[in-house]
C-alpha cells in the first residue's frame, strides 16, 4: 500500500487515573504492562484476596485499596474491571453513576448475564465498554485500516484457523465450567469478525472437548452465515499435542482484490508465544510482510483503554467495544452454543432391498 497502515490507537490528551478491580495474572501480564508502556496512570488495585492485591500493588508501585468503596471513591477515575464475568454485576452498582468502566470479557457468563449488565449500565448511565482487545492488536488495526482504504475490494472469504496445544492447566478455574472454548477464547475471533464485516445471519457450530482433558470444550468448528457471497469459518483445535512443525494460528481475510494473512503468535508455545506476523497480497502481486509495531499482548490493551478514555471526554466519536456492541458479540456466542446443542441434519437411511 502507498501509506503505512494504522497500528496504534491515539492516546487521550489528558489521561485519567485508572483503578483496577482484580489482581489476577492478566493484570500483571497485560493490563499493567500496557498502561506503563503507554504512560497511562494507574492509581491502584483492589481484590477480594487482599494478599494478591498487595503483591500486585507492591510489584507495580501503586496503591492497594482495602474495600470496593475505597476504590470507587477515587476522583475522576476510569474503572478497569479485570474480573470473572459473574463478578461484574456485583461491582457495577457500587461505582459512581455515570462512571467510565472497562469490563473484562466475556460480558457475563451467558447472554442473560450480558443483558443484565447492559440494563444496569444504561440505568446508571455508565460509559461502559468490554475489553474485546483483539480488535486493537496492531495487526488487526492494520487489517481494518486496509479494509477502510479499499485494499481488499469485496471481502468474500474469512477463515480463522488454530491447531496447537493450549496448556489448560494454567487456568484451573476452567475445570467445572460448562462453557469454555467459545466463551473464553473463540469469542475474540467472533468479535473481531463482527468488527470487520458486521453481524452474520446465523451460525452452524459444534464445540466439544477432548479425551485428554476434563475441560468442557477445547475444539470448535463454526460456519458464520453471511449469505451467498461471503464464506466465513472457524476451525479451532487446542489439543494438537505434537511437535511444532504443523502447529498454527492464523487469520485469513480475502477479498476480490487483496488478501491478508495474520499470525497470532501469542497462542503458539503459550505463554512464551512467538512474534505476530502480517502479510498482504494484491491480486497479480506478491506477498509483502508488514513490519509490526507491537503485539496482541500487551499492546492491544492500550487501545481499549485509550478509546474509552478518549470517548469519555469527546476526543473519539465512537466507543468501539461499547456495551451495546459487546452484547451483540455475546448473542453470537449464545447462538454458537445453541447450534452446537442442536442435533445435526440426519442422513437418510438406505432403503431396504
Amino acid at each position: 500500500m502507498d501509506h503505512a497502515l494504522r497500528q496504534h490507537w491515539p492516546l487521550p490528551s489528558s489521561p485519567r487515573p485508572i483503578v483496577i478491580f482484580g489482581a489476577g495474572g492478566i493484570v500483571s501480564d497485560a493490563h499493567m504492562p500496557a498502561y506503563r508502556l503507554a504512560g497511562l496512570p494507574v492509581a491502584g488495585v483492589y481484590d477480594v484476596d487482599a494478599s494478591r492485591a498487595e503483591a500486585t500493588a507492591s510489584r507495580w508501585g501503586i496503591a492497594q485499596y482495602r474495600s470496593v468503596d475505597e476504590a470507587a471513591a477515587v476522583a475522576d477515575a476510569v474503572f478497569d474491571l479485570a474480573l470473572p464475568p459473574a463478578a461484574h454485576l456485583d461491582i457495577l452498582p457500587q461505582l459512581p453513576a455515570g462512571a467510565a468502566v472497562l469490563m473484562q470479557k466475556p460480558m457475563g457468563s451467558d447472554l442473560a448475564g450480558a443483558t443484565k449488565i447492559l440494563t444496569l449500565a444504561r440505568e446508571r448511565q455508565l460509559t461502559a465498554a468490554v475489553n474485546f482487545q483483539l480488535r486493537f492488536a496492531p495487526m488487526m488495526l492494520a487489517i481494518a485500516d486496509a479494509r477502510s482504504r479499499g485494499f481488499f475490494g469485496e471481502i468474500v472469504d474469512i477463515e480463522m484457523h488454530l491447531n496447537l496445544m493450549t496448556p489448560w492447566n494454567l487456568w484451573p478455574f476452567l475445570k467445572g465450567m460448562k462453557r469454555v472454548e467459545i466463551a473464553v477464547h473463540s469469542i475474540h475471533y467472533l468479535d473481531l469478525i463482527r468488527s470487520l464485516v458486521g453481524d452474520p445471519l446465523g451460525v452452524h457450530a459444534k464445540t466439544l472437548g477432548h479425551p485428554s482433558t476434563e475441560i468442557a470444550q477445547t475444539r470448535t468448528s463454526a460456519i458464520l452465515d453471511y449469505g451467498d457471497r461471503l464464506r466465513c469459518i472457524l476451525s479451532i483445535n487446542h489439543n494438537h499435542d505434537f511437535a511444532r512443525k504443523f502447529q498454527s494460528c492464523w487469520l485469513r481475510v480475502e477479498g476480490m482484490e487483496g488478501v491478508a494473512m495474520a499470525k497470532l503468535g501469542v497462542n503458539l508455545n503459550y505463554p512464551e508465544g512467538e512474534p505476530d506476523e502480517l502479510w498482504l497480497c494484491r491480486k497479480g502481486g506478491d506477498w509483502q510482510s508488514v513490519p509490526l509495531e507491537g503485539t496482541w499482548f500487551p499492546h492491544a490493551f492500550i487501545g481499549t483503554m485509550a478509546n474509552l478514555q478518549r470517548f469519555a471526554v469527546g476526543e473519539d466519536a465512537a466507543l468501539s467495544t461499547r456495551a451495546e456492541d459487546a452484547w451483540s458479540t455475546m448473542a453470537l456466542v449464545e447462538a454458537c452454543f445453541r447450534s452446537s446443542a442442536t442435533p445435526a441434519t440426519p442422513i437418510e437411511a438406505r432403503p431396504e432391498v
